[in-house]
């Protein structure tokens, strides 16, 4: 019977440790500089030498959230598997770290849920349906935070001019899928990839944005 009991401690252990997320960390965008990979909570990265010291992520496995102070206070977002070459809205000003949602959970890419803390902008995610407009994929705002204009998408769109929202993008609700925003028509320029989430605010794309397209 013991041995039983062991045999299956151990068998628990390897299950865990097997579906531990895995996030790497690097100190300079395009993930140059000094890196550290970690598949483990972080609450305060100043014990790891990079406190507000990274500015790109790429995640193996695992859903992660990042925090703006430690112990996860602040500003927070949720980032699933894939590859983050920059950190717009969180660029050198993340203190902690943590796994959120255990798993291989690969091949979501993309950027997560962009939840802040002061609920100014709500949280949203795959499961928050109540910025829907009659079951678009994608929905534009003209204003930051979800305000001003607005118009729901399905498809690909080479030119927002022939909406009329042209360089007129504050904010955005991504429900289903990944889609490339490009600050050109016909997907040319400085693009970025955004995954299902609310995205309050959009960084150096803000009012930029000319084309869009689904990529996933």
């Amino acid at each position: 019977m013991k041995r039983l009991l062991a045999a299956a401690a151990v068998l628990a252990t390897l299950t865990s440790t097997a579906l531990a997320g895995e996030i790497t960390i690097f100190a300079d965008s395009n993930f140059r500089g000094n890196r550290a990979t970690l598949d483990r909570d972080a609450p305060d990265l100043a014990r790891d030498g990079f406190n507000d010291r990274i500015s790109s992520i790429a995640i193996r496995s695992g859903v992660w959230q990042i925090c703006e102070h430690a112990n996860f206070g602040g500003r927070c977002a949720e980032l699933g598997p894939g590859e983050y070459r920059n950190l717009p809205d969180f660029n050198d000003a993340i203190s902690s770290i943590r796994e959120v949602r255990r798993g291989p959970d690969r091949g979501q890419g993309g950027p997560g849920r962009w939840d802040d803390r002061d609920g100014r902008d709500g949280r949203g995610g795959r499961g928050d349906r109540d910025d829907r407009r009659g079951g678009d994929d994608v929905q534009l705002f003209s204003s930051q935070r979800f305000e001003g204009s607005q118009v729901g998408l399905s498809r690909d769109q080479r030119s927002l001019g022939d909406i009329n929202f042209n360089d007129r993008i504050g904010s955005i609700v991504i429900q289903e899928g990944r889609w490339e925003f490009c600050e050109h028509a016909d997907f040319r320029g400085q693009c970025v990839v955004y995954g299902p989430g609310r995205y309050a605010f959009l960084e150096q794309m803000n009012n930029r944005i000319s084309s869009m397209r689904r990529v996933r």
